[in-house]
């Protein structure tokens, strides 16, 4: 992944773009380019390199049928991972970090009952015989619900990686994470600590376009692991309606033989009564 053509479109989305050298993070140094203008400039060709590892590692847990939670609460980010993450049918949390999102995963899963919950009393009409003002209040409570946890209703349990936009913004999810295994894939700017993650992007994580940009690669590479993973699942049904086929080919051929020589053994015995008559 790591050419002249994809380094020229990081150049262009501004992804080289680090913080002010003031504010760096001295773990950060070795993916650091040069300085300008007080400012850190990323070397593009390990970021490159960078994308290509997390893409064929994130490629490989979405081919093995586990979730990947994007987590991105900054302004510029939110819509952007909301986005990408969809497209790609992953959960993820734009809003604020529900604390023990990871760690007290229990907790978070009846809040999500308690959407569906709803959901069904608005179905059945059971919503329609409580008062104006308990509709209200299981209205605003839905809303709050679907705000903070609308997107992972569908993840029933812990994800397999955590990717993050800013691991500096989002350090409690950095720790819950680490704290269970969970790998983490994260962009990560100059004034972070690259240490913390499994797997770093280095980047411009407060630009949109950069944002825009890692992320088209990753949710690529998560639609291609699961593309795979839905090819595998189809082959062995492909291979079953064969073999079957194969199988009642066979059952047949022996009973056509046996039939052919009860024909052919008639005739002989018939010859052979005729000649002792005689």
């Amino acid at each position: 992944m790591a050419n002249n053509i994809e380094v020229k479109e990081l150049l262009d989305a501004g992804v080289h773009f680090g913080h002010l050298t003031r504010r760096w993070d001295p773990n950060m140094a070795p993916y650091i380019y040069m300085e300008r203008n007080g400012i850190h400039i990323i070397n593009l060709y390990k970021t490159a390199a960078k994308i290509e590892e997390s893409s064929e590692a994130l490629k490989k847990i979405a081919a093995s049928g586990r979730k990947i939670l994007f987590v991105a609460t900054k302004k510029q980010a939110k819509e952007i991972v909301a986005e990408k993450a969809s497209k790609a049918n992953q959960p993820y949390i734009t809003e604020r970090w529900p604390g023990g999102m990871l760690t007290n995963f229990v907790t978070i899963r009846k809040a999500v009952k308690k959407m569906a919950a709803i959901d069904r009393m608005k179905k059945d009409g059971t919503f329609n015989t409580l008062s104006k003002k308990e509709r209200l209040q299981v209205d605003r409570l839905r809303a709050k619900l679907e705000k903070n946890l609308g997107s992972i209703s569908d993840m029933t349990r812990l994800p397999g990686a955590l990717f993050v936009v800013d691991i500096t913004r989002e350090h409690i999810a950095v720790k819950e994470a680490q704290k269970l295994n969970i790998p983490i894939f994260a962009m990560v700017d100059t004034n972070s600590d690259p240490r913390q993650v499994d797997y770093l992007i280095p980047a411009n994580d407060d630009a949109s376009k950069s944002i825009d940009k890692v992320m088209t690669y990753v949710s690529d590479a998560i639609i291609e692991g699961l593309s795979e993973r839905k090819a595998s699942k189809d082959a062995p049904k492909k291979d079953d309606t064969e073999s079957k086929a194969e199988t009642k080919t066979k059952a047949k051929a022996p009973a056509k033989a046996e039939k052919a020589e009860v024909k052919v053994e008639e005739p002989v015995v018939s010859e052979a009564a005729k000649q002792e008559e005689e």
